[in-house]
């Protein structure tokens, strides 16, 4: 085999080149310390950094994923709080102009009324919160990085003004004018019930009593007896109404027709009910409550010399005591156990009172001793006290009627009229106000006496007949009120989680 011997010494040229450039090489290493370790070390380098780079990237999704999950919750409780305030907002505005009081009313205005229509409300809400589909360009300036959406929204709990035979709205009404209200009346009002107590002033025995000494004077058929009460009789035969007002014409007209009010629906048992549990006060807060209630519908309520024109009956007040249809039946009611209350306090007085005891006893020896008849003095002294003492609480209910005060228990101050003004029937006025209770104070006795759920009960009457007077409220149903409401959401993500809260939201 033969060799160009050109090709042999550029080979020979080209190891020389090589050698000399390698030794260079392993002098420039020697020089710094190197050697050919360095290309492995390189490799461990590049595995380190990708191995860095895996924890760093698994750390920053974790971050990614913490941060999604944790703003999603976020924003479902916030969306969730939103919600049921947005539907807490939609309160019922001629209730709350007209009595003060916050509540959703379940029937939006319709016919019909469910708690279906206040979960559609929330999810409208929810889901209006939750999408970005009204944000400004969503399709190109924004990405749902959340991508949550409502999955289920029910009320689980409500709570109902009429719950409890009425103690929830009993309770709202407290609320609406607790702040505004001081306890030191409550102290007159519990003296005021005592005394009527202790003295027996509701019993109603007098005109029982005054009755029974007419029958006993008629039955003496032998002799004509000429009744010193007579003329005071024919008077009260027209009717107290006539007797205490100026004007009976004038007086107020309206009724009402309570069968589908809500206390005729109680009765049927046919009235919504919520779920909702509240607990209840002692014996002494419960005083308090009623009291603070009774306020309430004094400020809130009209009655005679203070009425509203646009309430379904002018004398509210009148009707929570007397619970009739209408506004004449209610003073009537109202009235006459008025005079009762009078007539046995004034004719307390008379007997506690020796100088005018002294008078009805000359008057009845008169009476007895020209027919002859003495032992009638008993009997007919009996019967011109419990005269005297009815025309002078004619005259007291008159004055209360016209904004006047009458004390509870009379003083030699305050009596007003005399015997033979009493036995003539005179029932004119004769002296001026002598101070003591207004008529006001009177209508806080008997609301006091009256039984806690009935003057619930007949308050909501009220309110229901008020508020369907207005425009577009004909159906409205105070079991229709939600004052409280609990509400289960469930809200889920396409990144594969969700989020189930519950809230409760009142006005109170």
């Amino acid at each position: 085999m033969s060799v160009c011997l050109g090709c042999r010494r550029n080979t020979f040229a080209l190891r020389q080149v090589g050698g000399k450039m390698k030794d260079r090489e392993n002098l420039f290493y020697k020089r710094y310390g190197q050697d050919d370790t360095v290309q492995s070390h390189n490799a461990y380098l590049t595995v380190y950094l990708a191995l860095c780079l895996m924890v760093i990237l698994s750390l920053f999704l974790a971050l990614i994923d913490g941060a999604r999950r944790n703003g999603a919750r976020l924003e479902a409780e916030i969306v969730t709080d939103i919600g049921l305030q947005s539907i807490m907002a939609e309160y019922h505005r001629e209730l709350m102009r007209q009595y003060n009081l916050f509540a959703i009313d379940a029937s939006y205005g319709t016919a019909l009324c469910s708690k279906v229509n206040t979960e559609a409300h929330l999810q409208k809400y929810l889901k209006k919160n939750l999408n970005y589909e009204d944000v400004f360009l969503s399709d190109y300036l924004y990405r749902d990085f959340l991508g949550l959406g409502l999955e289920q929204a029910q009320l689980q709990k409500i709570s109902i003004l009429t719950d409890e035979r009425g103690a929830v709205f009993r309770r709202c009404a407290v609320e609406a004018i607790k702040a505004d209200v001081g306890l030191n009346i409550l102290e007159d009002v519990q003296g005021w019930m005592e005394t009527i107590e202790v003295n027996g002033l509701e019993e109603g025995k007098e005109e029982e009593q005054k009755q029974e000494y007419d029958a006993q004077i008629e039955e003496f058929e032998d002799v004509e007896i000429d009744n010193p009460t007579r003329e005071l009789e024919n008077k009260k035969k027209q009717g107290i109404l006539k007797l205490v007002t100026e004007k009976e014409a004038e007086l107020s007209q309206n009724a009402i027709y309570t069968e589908n009010l809500i206390m005729g629906r109680m009765q049927r048992g046919q009235v919504n009910r919520g779920n909702m549990e509240s607990g209840t006060g002692t014996d002494a807060e419960e005083l308090v409550e009623k009291f603070i209630f009774q306020e309430y519908l004094l400020q809130y309520m009209g009655r005679y010399g203070t009425e509203y024109e646009e309430d379904a009956l002018r004398y509210q007040v009148e009707y929570l005591i007397a619970g009739k249809d209408s506004d004449m039946e209610n003073l009537r009611s109202v009235a006459n156990r008025l005079c009762a209350l009078r007539e046995a306090a004034n004719a307390m007085y008379l007997l506690s009172n020796d100088t005018k005891r002294g008078e009805i006893k000359v008057a009845a020896q008169i009476a007895c001793v020209m027919i002859l008849q003495p032992q009638l003095i008993p009997i007919v002294e009996g019967a011109i006290l419990l005269a005297w003492a009815y025309a002078e609480s004619i005259y007291d209910i008159k004055s209360l009627l016209a904004g006047g005060k009458v004390p509870l228990i009379k003083d030699d101050r305050s009596w007003h009229y005399s015997l033979s003004a009493a036995l003539e029937g005179d029932l004119k006025d004769q002296t001026q106000d002598g101070g003591g209770l207004a008529y006001k104070d009177y209508l806080r006795i008997f609301m006091m006496l009256t039984d806690t759920d009935t003057l619930t009960a007949r308050a909501m009457n009220m309110v229901e007949a008020d508020i369907r007077k207005t425009p577009g409220n004909a159906a409205f149903r105070l079991d229709g009120c939600y004052d409280a409401v609990e509400a289960y959401i469930r809200v889920g993500s396409r990144y594969g989680f969700q989020y189930e809260i519950i809230r409760q939201k009142s006005y109170h």
